[in-house]
């Protein structure tokens, strides 16, 4: 009797443990205030959004977004706040925020309704258009042109479901060639094992401008989807929630956001000091006039 009641009290116990760890987790606010520590998810080759430097250092667009909303969140917290750099890829981002392993994910996630089931996005603060970079002598100018061929994307990404869809509306036949990363699945197209690498238009012309021959690689072809690209991070969490939009609003209007895009878009930047040369697009500047959460499906052609 002794041991069942032991049992259940320790059972009791690690319930209430789990209980505690899982409010903390949906209140970031207290949850840095307790450990001082906020968790940033960061992406090693997501240039111009968030790369890296090497030795642990990252930058970007969304890194410096984000760094903004966490100076708000000090505020908050009522504390100064050590800033710790957590990779993520396509594939592990969300379950990452979800565990509260990532606070605030600062990458290039698209926005879209299957996700904003699982968690929350702060305003969208770039919209993209999925196209296809090739190398200069392919021939290849549009996506019906990838008959036959390998066609490289990034594991995780919204790009592979645009790569079925389109295959079949148009009744083409390719092979879908995976890189662990957008500088991975870049490799594949410079190395000659895919013929063209499907992405987001900004990231491929990040990762022309950071190759070895940048004249080598054109973006081509229509545009295949248009993605509302946002910094994520928790659902059901009010406070940090709305320390985000407002952060990111304010920068919207204050012209703080358009600034740093054309640091890190239209200005040389490191670590080669190329530019991208990716003008921001008549969705984007809409997106910053008019702040919102709308996922892709609203984007979508009627």
């Amino acid at each position: 009797m002794k041991f069942k009641l032991a049992s259940l009290a320790l059972a009791v116990f690690a319930t209430g443990l789990s209980g505690a760890a899982f409010a903390q987790a949906t209140d970031t606010v207290a949850k840095v205030k307790a450990s001082g520590v906020v968790t940033m998810g960061v992406r090693d080759s997501s240039s111009p959004l968030s790369f890296t430097l090497g030795e642990g250092k990252y930058t970007g667009y969304h890194i410096e977004v984000c760094n903004k909303v966490v100076a708000n969140l000090e505020k908050a917290a009522g504390r100064k706040l050590e800033i710790k750099y957590q990779p993520v890829t396509s594939q592990n981002r969300i379950p990452l925020v979800q565990n509260g392993t990532v606070d605030i994910e600062c990458g290039s996630t698209t926005n879209n309704a299957t996700r904003q089931k699982d968690v929350a996005f702060l305003p969208t603060t770039f919209v993209e258009e999925v196209r296809i970079a090739v190398k200069n002598n392919s021939g290849i100018t549009s996506i019906v042109q990838l008959n036959g061929k390998n066609v490289a994307t990034t594991t995780g990404t919204t790009s592979v479901q645009t790569l079925r869809k389109n295959e079949r509306a148009s009744n083409i036949d390719f092979k879908e060639v995976f890189g662990k990363d957008h500088s991975d699945s870049f490799l594949l197209l410079e190395s000659g094992r895919a013929e063209a690498f499907v992405m987001d238009g900004a990231l491929l012309a990040g990762q022309i401008a950071g190759s070895k021959t940048p004249a080598d690689f054109k973006i081509v072809g229509e545009v295949l989807s248009v993605e509302p690209i946002a910094i994520m991070i928790r659902k059901d969490d009010a406070a940090f929630k709305k320390i985000g939009d407002d952060t990111v609003k304010e920068m919207m209007k204050s012209g703080e956001v358009a600034k740093l895009y054309d640091k890190w878009f239209m200005q040389p930047i490191p670590p080669k000091n190329a530019k991208v040369g990716y003008v921001a697009s008549e969705s984007t500047k809409a997106a910053w006039a008019t702040p919102n959460e709308k996922p892709m499906e609203d984007y979508a052609k009627k």
